[in-house]
């Protein structure tokens, strides 16, 4: 794992993206396409907004596949994660080939055909971030660490669906969705490589125990440190509780 750490989230974010946008010309370099899988929240905002812009890129080549979404929210409601790839990445990079997770009628049934998609081959590149309750995707803890099902339908924990209303997605708790669709934790880490970008203090416990605690399914996002090909970028704040090591030497 490599662990890199920034000034501020606009260095944080422009170094992702310009590592992102390798890593995705190299994979049509070498196949003539690229699979990727695109995270959201407000985490990501300022990273795939340099990433959309990154030049020579040829998003015409370009796969993508949903991390997660809530169950029961409207494409046109201002959290759904949908509306927030088609508007942030999809639609301003010009992404033709997409798979998103539309659970309106039977989410089993979109976890089955979205996965056996995602199957079909392997994913270059997973852009994922983590949770103020260290989850990832939305894995919360105890995350489920044996299932290789593409996809899986969870519950939502308290702090999850609270750092939802923190960052201004929903106006009460209790309008929060309780369960979503998620990528499982097994498949995220069959990329062939992972990009995590976690900015803000507000996270920086999650980055803490996930970098330095026991991998543990209680947080969720220790599991990264298993992957061969990984590089977490973060900003001051989200690296301020790490060891001096940690912080300043990539693994």
């Amino acid at each position: 794992m490599q662990i890199r750490v920034h000034a501020d989230t606009s260095e944080l974010a422009a170094a992702a993206a310009t590592e992102a946008a390798a890593r995705i010309r190299s994979a049509i370099h070498a196949r003539g396409r690229a699979r990727i899988v695109a995270a959201t929240g407000a985490s990501q905002i300022a990273f795939l907004d340099r990433l959309v812009r990154e030049p020579d890129l040829d998003w015409g080549a370009v796969e993508m596949f949903h991390l997660d979404e809530y169950i029961g929210l409207s494409a046109e409601h201002p959290a759904s994660f949908r509306r927030y790839l088609l508007e942030r990445l999809i639609g301003p990079a010009g992404i033709t080939r997409y798979h998103l997770l539309d659970d309106q009628g039977d989410p089993a049934r979109v976890c089955r055909e979205v996965g056996a998609r995602l199957r079909e081959e392997p994913v270059d590149v997973a852009f994922v971030g983590i949770g103020e309750n260290a989850h990832l995707a939305f894995n919360d803890p105890p995350a489920d660490f044996e299932t290789t099902a593409p996809y899986i339908l969870v519950d939502l924990d308290r702090r999850c669906r609270q750092q939802q209303v923190g960052e201004g997605w929903f106006p009460t708790l209790e309008d929060v969705p309780s369960s979503a669709i998620s990528m499982s934790v097994r498949q995220i880490l069959q990329a062939s490589a992972i990009v995590c970008v976690v900015p803000d203090l507000r996270k920086a416990e999650a980055v803490r125990a996930s970098l330095e605690d026991p991998i543990d399914a209680r947080t969720p996002a220790s599991i990264l440190r298993t992957h061969p090909d990984i590089t977490m970028h973060l900003d001051r704040e989200s690296a301020s509780r790490l060891t001096a090591r940690q912080a300043d030497t990539p693994d």
